[in-house]
């Protein structure tokens, strides 16, 4: 099997979100004045947003996210969809298969709680 770059193993982007926002904007061919209008902020709060002097809120983060085909943890921390990838017929069927297997942890895990807490009610019983 095919080693696969998941957001453990994933090489995060380096660069601010700041940067990564004006990365996006640019792949997207918008303009500073564009994305303000788009949700609603001044072109001057972008122009802050993207030279790092502060940051969006997580609504506007995610509306931003959204427009711009990023993904919001991609602007947060670089991991993630960037404005370049895209999804293939393979990263889907790999994706399945993931979510398959993390259902099953999930279903296991839920029924070990169930355990851990009738042995705790056992014992406060007892």
């Amino acid at each position: 099997m095919a080693f696969h770059a998941n957001i453990m193993t994933e090489t995060p982007d380096l660069d601010t979100l700041g940067g990564r926002l004006s990365r996006a904007r640019d792949a997207k061919s918008m303009s500073v004045s564009e994305v303000a209008g788009r949700i609603g902020v001044k072109p001057q709060t972008i122009a802050a947003w993207e030279s790092d002097r502060s940051e969006p809120r997580a609504n506007r983060l995610v509306m931003l996210a959204g427009f711009l085909g990023v993904t919001p943890t991609w602007l947060m921390h670089g991991i993630g969809q960037s404005p370049v990838e895209s999804v293939t017929r393979d990263d889907a069927s790999i994706l399945t298969v993931e979510l398959q297997v993390l259902k099953s942890d999930h279903e296991r895990l839920g029924q070990r709680i169930e355990q851990l807490e009738n042995v705790v009610a056992s014992l406060k019983a007892a």
